[in-house]
């Protein structure tokens, strides 16, 4: 029998940008992934959609899957020969109880190699503009578990952090047991303005900070209602907290952006949201594939140097058409008399990696500009192809039908919808979308959710028709662009969302 492997990889504090690259990779190329509820969303996101996707909920203090099953769960999936990656939230030997993990792996013989993270000990201080150690401020950084072994009656050892004198004490996992801690360190002799920080969420957009004494940090944090996950900080470096500030200061600190798009699309929306600052949330509960024995657009091909136009409102439509060119073997030069056109810069730029220069693209990335402009151009006998996903409606077509063109819209590929399962639409959340699609998708995947309370912010006003069917507050970019889409979200971020806020102008969807 053939035994797999076991990689126990730290997956930082939450977020995606501070996963290690080898920690990406490797997760990349998991068949199993058992992974911790402290995981960030963003992480989850890059797993394979193959593989098998174990959740074994743990924070502190509730463990829905014990450590004994984890650790055989582990064993079990190795046996079957899987690649198996055990996904830790920050470091997996820094109370991540890895080592036990190991034990039942070694007892079995199975390989497996550690993949250390970043452990929030030391990045969400950092996000809280808390450097743990400073040269004026401190001589040494100790970090403490606040959450003891169950039926552990032993505690912390107050006196000899104490005596330690300038140092950074903290505390992981002891938000519950906050007042406990400031309470020892204070009978321990510590200083009852020595300043402390207790910092909640830290590195993602719903992180906040509380700044202030070890004697009256438990009260603050009761006042601000401060929860898990959380960590504790005492020292004078916390008095930095408000000078070295920095990531709510950034242009989209703060804000959690929902972008959907399918998986099989590089999103270069979600690098420029992330770049601003935001806490990014892919959320793509669709993928695309050809439609299998599509005789009908094998037909079309057969007879392609017949079209005058060949229309393309998608990237993924130009992927297919020319994969299929390959496949069926008829040769690229038979398009010599055909012209070209493209609905937006991407599908543009799929074209020509094919070799092929765009004959028309609108001024405005819409599908209803592409038709006005294709509309104003064909001559009467010219034949025109529009290559479309299956079973969705079509502004190019509509358009081009109603204008009597010598119209042959073919469907080339389908979209296939997947139920979340990870990612939890809060109120605050803004959400991005490109298309009419990417909103059925949104709509199809998404369970258990109040549509009326989604904040949209679409691309053109079919984008907006769409999410309007179920109540979402939408907000309509200024023009089909990323960056037009991006800007909006700016403007909500600034000003807080509000259901009467005004709508900018814009038609049609972006290229699907």
């Amino acid at each position: 029998m053939m035994v797999g492997k076991v990689w126990l990889v730290g997956a930082g504090p939450s977020d995606p940008g501070l996963l290690t690259v080898k920690g990406k990779a490797v997760l990349e190329e998991a068949e199993v992934v058992v992974y911790d509820q402290l995981v960030g969303e963003g992480i989850l996101y890059m797993m394979p959609k193959s593989a098998k996707k174990i959740s074994v909920g743990k924070y502190s203090g509730n463990h829905t899957v014990a450590q004994e099953r984890i650790n055989e769960i582990l064993v079990e999936e190795a046996l079957k020969g899987k690649r198996v990656v055990r996904l830790k939230g920050g470091d997996p030997f820094l109370f991540g109880r890895g080592g036990e993990e190991l034990e039942l792996l070694c007892e079995h013989g199975i390989p497996y190699e550690i993949v250390p993270g970043i452990t929030s000990a030391i990045s969400v201080p950092a996000y809280a503009g808390i450097p743990v150690t400073h040269r004026d401020l401190t001589s040494s950084l100790h970090i403490i578990t606040g959450h003891r072994k169950k039926g552990c009656q032993e505690s912390i050892d107050y006196k000899s952090l104490v005596a330690l004198g300038e140092t950074t004490l903290v505390f992981l996992m002891g938000v519950a047991a906050l007042p406990d801690i400031c309470k020892g360190l204070i009978e321990a002799g510590m200083d009852i303005t020595t300043p402390a920080a207790i910092l909640e969420r830290g590195t993602t957009a719903k992180q906040r900070k509380v700044i202030a004494t070890v004697a009256t940090l438990p009260e603050e944090a009761k006042k601000q209602n401060i929860g898990t996950p959380g960590i504790i900080v005492v020292g004078k470096v916390c008095s930095l907290s408000q000078t070295f500030a920095w990531a709510e200061k950034r242009i989209l600190g703060g804000a959690r952006v929902v972008v959907t798009r399918p998986k099989d699309k590089v999103s270069s929306l979600a690098a420029k949201l992330y770049n601003l600052g935001a806490e990014v949330v892919m959320l793509s509960g669709t993928y695309t594939k050809p439609i299998e024995d599509n005789t009908q657009f094998i037909e079309v091909l057969t007879t392609i140097k017949d079209y005058k136009w060949i229309l393309f409102a998608s990237e993924v439509a130009v992927d297919v058409f020319f994969d299929s060119l390959w496949h069926q073997q008829i040769d690229i030069r038979s398009l010599w008399n055909c012209h070209f056109a493209a609905v937006g810069p991407a599908t543009r730029k799929a074209i020509e990696k094919r070799g092929i220069r765009v004959d028309y693209m609108p001024e405005r990335y819409y599908g209803i500009e592409l038709a006005k402009g294709i509309a104003a151009v064909v001559q009467p006998e010219d034949k025109v192809l529009v290559l479309i996903p299956k079973e969705t409606d079509s502004e190019v077509v509509n358009y081009l039908s109603a204008a009597k063109i010598h119209l042959k819209a073919v469907p080339v590929y389908e979209i296939i919808y997947e139920i979340n399962q990870q990612v939890c639409i809060e109120e605050t959340d803004i959400v991005t979308f490109t298309s009419a699609s990417t909103v059925r998708s949104f709509v199809k995947t998404m369970k258990d959710i109040d549509f009326h309370k989604v904040q949209a912010v679409c691309i053109g006003e079919l984008t907006a028709k769409e999410a309007a069917l179920y109540g979402m507050k939408i907000t309509v970019s200024k023009e089909a662009t990323i960056d037009s889409l991006i800007e909006s979200v700016i403007e909500i971020n600034n000003r807080g969302y509000s259901e009467n806020a005004p709508k900018l102008g814009g038609i049609g969807s972006m290229e699907e």
